[in-house]
């Protein structure tokens, strides 16, 4: 079976360009054919997987990150989408890697280990829109507090997981809610918020357990709203998102839907699998099964 590795050699503060040549080794060595093409620029990964005749390959492989994730399958469902789609393959190198965690792939090593254990789940996909054009993304997609840490974030990607904890710890000093109104499951809910986020699967920012209750193949998404926070609340609640209790607080609250759409004030910007792309209003959408996973079978 032959692969198409989508490389992004900027991911994780330039990790993807720094640990290619080990990846490229441990492909040889266990014998899984490939053919190599590397981003170029943002949004790269999207124009080669629509150029590219997918019928040559049995999956795609991507070495990067979320961000690299949600270029490879925008660029799947937009431009092949009438045709079988292959499998991904994620063989992390980003700064985050959060979506990554609920296919048990921790690192490169674990992504290669997937490929050559061969076993491939379904996963559900968000569709998201913005200024009505519809995009994809299978982490999540949120706004507020989130996005704006995110924006942080991406200037100490050379610091790759910690890039986030600093992003918190300074916007709290920054802190702002924002006026939105969702509807959800037959229900309005309006107010100020700290931040809202639709979770396909648990993780984001690493390692914090946004969206503990998330399942990747259920059909729904998991809505996670937190309302004003004072800065002393946020400060105590930090920690216990890396457990997922955050979700006990009496200022967060969760919800499981199939669609939704989120209205606010004045347009926001979103964060899809975390991409600092696309803006409010929004509406989201579930697809069950949309693509398929290698994942990596705990033995």
């Amino acid at each position: 079976m032959k692969f198409l590795i989508v490389a992004n050699p900027v991911s994780g503060g330039k990790k993807g360009k720094k640990c290619l040549p080990e990846i490229e080794r441990l492909l040889k060595k266990n014998n899984i054919k490939y053919d190599l093409k590397l981003t170029l620029y943002h949004g790269h990964g999207e124009i080669i997987i629509k150029q590219t005749d997918l019928k040559k390959y049995y999956g795609i492989g991507l070495v990067g990150g979320d961000g690299t994730n949600f270029h490879v399958l925008n660029g799947l469902i937009k431009h092949h989408n009438n045709k079988k789609l292959p499998p991904i393959a994620i063989i992390p190198t980003g700064s985050g890697d959060s979506f990554a965690l609920d296919l048990g792939i921790t690192n490169y090593l674990n992504g290669i280990k997937a490929i050559k254990q061969n076993n491939i789940k379904p996963v559900d996909v968000l569709s998201f829109t913005s200024k009505n054009k519809i995009f994809y993304c299978v982490n999540m997609v949120g706004t507020g507090f989130v996005t704006e840490v995110a924006k942080i974030a991406a200037k100490l990607k050379f610091l790759r997981g910690l890039s986030y904890v600093i992003g918190v710890l300074y916007k709290m000093i920054f802190l702002r809610f924002h006026e939105i109104e969702l509807k959800v499951n037959n229900d309005i809910i309006k107010g100020k918020k700290c931040f809202v986020e639709f979770c396909n699967s648990k993780y984001t920012g690493k390692k914090m357990l946004m969206a503990p209750q998330a399942k990747i193949n259920d059909g729904y998404f998991d809505i996670v709203v937190a309302s004003n926070f004072s800065r002393f609340t946020l400060l105590k609640a930090f920690p216990m998102i890396f457990k997922g209790t955050h979700l006990n607080l009496d200022q967060v609250s969760v919800f499981k839907a199939k669609k939704a759409e989120l209205i606010t004030k004045k347009n926001e910007t979103l964060l899809p699998d975390g991409e600092i792309f696309g803006q409010t209003p929004t509406k989201i959408t579930i697809l069950p099964e949309k693509l398929n996973y290698f994942y990596l079978k705990q033995v």
